[in-house]
Formats: C-alpha cells, structure tokens, sequence
C-alpha cells in the first residue's frame, strides 16, 4: 500500500470535530462550538489563517507564542526540506551532532553569562531540567515561584505552577512555595530557612501579562546570591524576542540569570524543541563524572529537524530585524489603545512588552452597565473578556483568547512580521466591540447571558 499523506488529510479533513470528540479530548470541539470558533483551516502564511470559505483570520494567538516568525516562514521551511535532503544520521546519542553544536554556539552568543545547553522537546522540558539541576547544583529541595505563574504542566512544572485551576486534583506536588509577585519580604523569610535552592519567575506572567515593579527582579537576584539559591528565568514564552529584546529580563540592569528557558517560538513553528541554558558550574554539577553521563537525558533533544529549525529561525530574526519590529509594533499597539482607556469606562488598562500586551477590563461607572457586568461576575469571574474574544473573532476575524481563567484580561501574541495594517486592523475591531459593549443590549450582550447560563451548567 502506498502511503500519500495529501490523500489521507483529504480523507479526513470535513471528520476533524466528529473524531476529535470520539478519540481525543472531548471538551475541545464543545468550547470551539459554544464560543463560535468552530472554523476548519485550510492554510496558513504569516500572521493569517486561512478557512475553507476564503476568510482570512489575523492570528494574535499565534500558538501560545509559538510563531514568532510567522506561519510557514519560507526560510525555515526550506531549512525543514534541507535537513531532510541531507541524509544525516540522527537520533545516535553516542555521538556529538554538529547541527547541535551550532545551535547551542549561537544561542549562547545571545545570553552573556550563560555557557551550557540543554536540548530537549518542549517548555515543561525545559522547566523540569532547570529545576531538577537548580536542586542538584544547590544540594537543596524547594523552589520558590510565582503565585499564577504557568511554567508547564508536567509534575515538577506543576509544582511551581500558581494556578490553581491546573493543580487541582493533581497533588499531592512536590514541596515548593509560591509568593506575590513583587513581595520582597516573603522571599526573604523563604530564604531565611536555607532550604530553596532557586526562584523560578517569567519576567512578564503569561497569565494576565503581569511584570515585577521595576528593580524588584535585581533585588531578588541580590537577595538570592546572599543565600546561595538560584534565579531561574523562564523566557518559554518572553524569550526569542516576543518583547522587543532576545530576553525580556534583559529589560532590567543588573539581571543575570543563572538558569533561562526557552521553546515556543525557537521552533520556527515546525518541530517541538526546548533549551536550558546554565552557567558552567550547574552544569558540570550535574555531569560531574563520565558515569553521570546521561543522568538527565531526552531521546529527541538535539535532533537534526528541531537544530534546523533553531538555526533557521535565529537567522530571520536577525536579517529581517523581527525583535525591532516586535518592539515597534508593540510601541503602535501601546499608543492606539492607550487613549481609548478614557473612551471606554469597561476598559481599564494596556499592559505588557512589545509584541506580549495585556488588555484589562473593569468594573463600569454606569449603573446600566454595572448591572451586566455584576450578573457576568457572579456567574464566573472572567465572562467579560471572552465576551469580547468572540465578536473579534465572528465579526473581524481576528483570532484571541484570555489571559488567564477568572481574569478579564486579553492577550495579544501576534507574530513578530506583523505590520502597522494588521495593528490598524484590530484596533478598529477593538473599537467596534467596545462601542457595542458600552450599548448595554444586543447580540454582545445576548452572547453574554448565553455564557452565564453555560457557567452555571458547569457548577
């Protein structure tokens, strides 16, 4: 029987949600169908996706961050046919890639201070080998994190995840400890015990893209190295230029890691990879004698494909200048939305970094508007977002999701090639809802009512 890929993606392609509920998670094609985000994608070309009707969709999601460079960037993909052209041996483990060797040369060119790389498959990845060589290099147990960080959901990425909607049901997790973000104090008194052998922290919190106030992250370093722990920075999401820099703790003088994770957009969008980049000293704790070898070890890390990707992907962010495009583009972002805060009493706030922005909305002044948004609390913290989420989508086909659950906060992650068109785009979507929303009635609101309902199914 000759196999013919095309061929077996026609066959299936009109059976996406019929199979998806019979053989995968069952609750995915109920949420796209209840939201109204049913649509069957045909193709997809930089920040756009493309539906079987011809609609074009402006992609602000772009993967949890992971198309940095935009979908089917045409220089990775040719990378992508390269490396399977070449024949190469892969996958040998007894042996030492070069295409490895290139990417992790080039990566730590990007982070100063960090000497080492580990390649693995994911984000989760990367997090449980930070942490696991944080507690090996340190002889020490607990890791300290960030209450709502999301760092994975793997169990040792679960333990230092402070969402509780992700851990419920999964403890008992491993001993670590979650502070407020910003609280010096309670670092402190963890420190104290001589017991935490690092803090994990993303500098901006994907869920609801919230940063430390400024100089908080350098006097947690100091606070820190005074007691002989850690700082991890996990840039799974941050890193690669999302905010206008290759890092984003780069935005702070003084911060310098001894530990940084980083996946998503390394990938170029094609094949999963995740790095854990050290200084020497962790790593050679770790592999310490020839016998320790491969005491922390991935069957995929490093293969040829994901190189391939990498190198490719860090090429087109250099020649098409894509992290200054992501901190200019930010800058527009920033300057549109911004005046419409006094315009719109439900919007409360822009947040974030370049191409990583949170929009927060509030509770209305108005009393024909607070009686909507009291009935949208009380049913689930959070409806009011996704009741802005869905007529960008069904009316201006641009594509978003919340920030976090029970936070009325929207994320922007759009692609790093967008332009200055796409950004006059969503404004004017934005601006449309928001004028819809500030009528007190209609289909927005009508939508709204068919969200409570559903959340008081739920309960």
């Amino acid at each position: 029987m000759t196999f013919d890929l095309g061929e077996t993606y026609e066959a299936y392609a009109d059976r996406g949600f019929e199979l998806h509920a019979k053989h995968l998670n069952p609750q995915l094609p109920r949420v796209l169908r209840t939201i109204g985000m049913d649509r069957k994608y045909v193709r997809a070309e930089g920040p756009y996706l493309y539906d079987d009707k011809g609609d074009r969709y402006l992609d602000f999601l772009s993967g949890f961050g992971t198309y940095g460079v935009g979908r089917h960037h045409p220089v990775v993909r040719k990378a992508m046919q390269d490396v399977i052209a070449l024949d190469l041996p892969d996958i040998v483990h007894f042996h030492t890639p070069p295409l490895a060797a290139a990417l992790a040369d080039r990566l730590l060119a990007r982070a100063p201070g960090m000497d080492r790389v580990y390649f693995c498959n994911s984000g989760t990845e990367a997090v449980e080998a930070a942490l696991k060589f944080a507690r090996f290099a340190t002889g020490r147990r607990r890791i300290v994190y960030i209450d709502h960080a999301f760092h994975g959901l793997t169990t040792g990425a679960l333990s230092v995840n402070g969402a509780a909607e992700f851990r419920k049901g999964f403890e008992p997790l491993l001993p670590d400890v979650g502070i407020k973000l910003g609280d010096l104090d309670a670092l402190a008194r963890e420190l104290k015990r001589g017991d935490v052998a690092a803090l994990i922290i993303e500098p901006i919190l994907g869920k609801g893209v919230l940063a430390p106030p400024p100089g908080w992250l350098a006097a947690a370093q100091k606070l820190l190295r005074e007691h002989g722990a850690l700082l991890i920075a996990d840039e799974v999401q941050t890193g690669m230029g999302r905010t206008g820099k290759f890092f984003a703790y780069q935005w702070e003088d003084g911060v310098e890691p001894d530990i940084v994770t980083i996946a998503k957009a390394l990938s170029g969008g094609y094949v999963p990879i995740g790095a854990t980049l050290t200084r020497d000293w962790v790593f050679k704790k770790v592999y310490s004698t020839m016998d320790r070898v491969l005491v922390h070890d991935c069957t995929f890390g490093g293969n040829n494909q994901a190189m391939a990707a990498g190198l490719a992907t860090l090429a087109v962010l250099d020649d098409e200048d894509l992290i200054g495009n992501s901190a200019r583009m930010g800058d527009a972002f920033t300057a549109a939305l911004t005046p419409l805060i006094d315009k719109y009493e439900l919007f409360a706030e822009v947040r974030g970094r370049g191409l990583m922005i949170g929009l927060e909305f509030g509770k209305p002044r108005s009393l024909k508007l607070r009686a909507g948004w009291t009935a949208l609390q009380a049913a689930r913290h959070g409806l009011f977002a996704q009741m802005v989420v869905v007529p960008l989508f069904q009316r201006h086909r641009v594509l978003t999701q919340v920030a976090g659950d029970h936070m009325d906060v929207i994320k922007l992650l759009p692609p790093y090639v967008i332009g200055q068109e796409d950004v006059d785009h969503f404004v004017a979507g934005f601006v449309d809802v928001m004028d819809d929303a500030h009528k007190g009635t209609g289909l927005m609101w009508d939508f709204g009512r068919t969200l409570i309902k559903q959340a008081m199914t739920n309960r």
